[in-house]
């Protein structure tokens, strides 16, 4: 997501932050290029001309033309003004803690609803609450069949009164049964349309009436781009919405929806879907997501994902395959479910700082069915080439493509990532190992010849003594 946007000033602020002055024209002509990228981001025109305006005001003052590092601050403003476009702080979605609240999604259909629906109760689930999904869309062949399922993978119980019952109906008696069963958290799963017309919106109104939920979110395709951005207008305008989940932000998306739907509607982006998945619901933080499209990384978001995929003992193991770069295939192996739960090699590399715009990122890329392949070439390989990559020569990159029923250049493929990641660990061990040196011994040369003699009489005592 948003690569072309991160391209763009990622490009811009190389250029800008070595500069040691910059003056107002120069800072008019470096937000001219923001503007653009913004708009082919598709970034609503409204959010584009309000932000640069904001930036302009303050990087155009003297906070920025007195500064030693102008071109620094320029970026640190675009920063915190783009945290501000997107809701700046803002509490984290828990919902009030000894009694029943009901959540009611709005959208229209395609959206991602139903899968949104399944995450919700499984966010909460693992949070200590007891919920209910609730089948009101009774129009979208499938949609009751869908959420059961769905349910079941979640271990959630799923209320339904069928396709031919009335969604308000339906609402009343599920609110009704999730306070026989003590349920706390009832998620309506509403109806949608391909676009909005008053049938949809006058139904709306009446579960709202009946429900009345704590939230009602809406559901948005941030494929969508400034379409989203328009339809929870309407949504707002018509039913009135307390917040906003973004859906499929993980695919080739702009991030125009991201950027501007909050500035737009004034209503906050609670959650994130990013992924297929039913634990890929990320809450929404405004200021991490700014880091994420200025490619400065999400530090506190990969702590958070490698904590839920990692037990202690698996992370200090990691931690010193890391440390001494010693990483072969079986490692390989035995972390690739965890890559995979943690969205993909590129997903968590995306996170680092400084690693978002590198090139490399795109051939480390592994999806569900590279992962699936790479894992058929690693069993592939014999017991030594798991241990000892590097005496995988020619032949037997042919016996292990033959063996996994690929070609010799998809286990040329696996080897290259492999060795990329390995170069990339011991770049990791040998920084961090730097870091850790003592200033006394950085600063030490080479020993004096009074030293080389005290050094050979101190080994020569010692050879004596034994």
């Amino acid at each position: 997501m948003f690569e072309s946007l991160q391209d763009r000033l990622n490009g811009l602020f190389r250029k800008i932050s070595g500069q040691s002055r910059m003056s107002e024209e120069n800072i008019k002509e470096a937000l001219r290029e923001v503007r653009l990228a913004m708009l082919e981001a598709d970034v609503s025109y409204r959010a584009t001309k309000t932000f640069i305006k904001q930036v302009e005001d303050r990087a155009v003052g003297q906070e920025v033309l007195k500064s030693l590092t102008p071109g620094q601050q320029v970026i640190k403003i675009v920063h915190e003004e783009l945290v501000e476009l997107m809701g700046g702080e803002q509490p984290p979605p828990d919902l009030p803690d000894g009694s029943r609240q009901v959540i009611m999604l709005m959208g229209l259909q395609g959206s991602g609803k139903t899968t949104t629906a399944a995450k919700l109760a499984k966010f909460y689930k693992d949070k200590g609450r007891r919920p209910l999904l609730v089948a009101a869309d009774v129009y979208r062949p499938a949609a009751i069949d869908q959420l059961q399922i769905l349910g079941g993978q979640v271990d959630v119980p799923v209320f339904s009164l069928g396709a031919d019952a009335d969604p308000v109906d339906i609402a009343t008696q599920a609110i009704a049964h999730a306070d026989t069963e003590v349920l706390d958290v009832v998620i309506l799963d509403t109806a949608g349309r391909l676009h909005i017309d008053e049938t949809m919106m006058t139904e709306l109104e009446k579960v709202r009436e009946i429900a009345d939920p704590y939230w009602r979110l809406f559901v948005a395709d941030s494929m969508t781009g400034q379409d989203a951005t328009q339809q929870a207008e309407e949504f707002n305008s018509k039913i009135g919405i307390d917040g906003v989940i973004l859906t499929k932000l993980d695919g080739d998306t702009r991030g125009g929806a991201a950027i501007s739907i909050r500035a737009v509607t004034g209503c906050p982006i609670l959650f994130a879907g990013m992924g297929e998945k039913l634990d890929n619901l990320e809450v929404f933080h405004p200021d991490r997501m700014a880091s994420r499209i200025l490619g400065m990384g999400d530090v506190l978001t990969l702590i958070e994902k490698a904590e839920s995929a990692y037990t202690e003992e698996e992370a200090k193991k990691l931690e010193k395959k890391i440390r001494t770069a010693e990483f072969n295939f079986n490692d390989f192996l035995g972390q690739i479910q965890q890559i995979r739960n943690m969205g993909g090699v590129k997903a968590i590399l995306a996170m680092v700082p400084g690693m978002s715009g590198n090139a490399g990122l795109k051939n480390l890329d592994l999806g569900e069915q590279e992962i699936n392949k790479c894992e058929t070439i690693v069993f592939s390989m014999t017991k030594n080439e798991r241990l000892h990559p590097s005496i995988i020569s020619g032949a037997r990159r042919k016996r292990i493509a033959s063996g996994s029923g690929t070609t010799v250049q998809d286990v040329n493929q696996l080897c290259s990532r492999f060795d990329q990641m390995k170069k990339m660990m011991k770049k990791m061990s040998k920084g961090q190992a730097g870091a850790q040196e003592s200033p006394t011994k950085k600063r030490r040369g080479k020993p004096t010849s009074s030293n080389k003699k005290s050094k050979k009489k101190r080994k020569f005592v010692t050879f004596g003594r034994n």
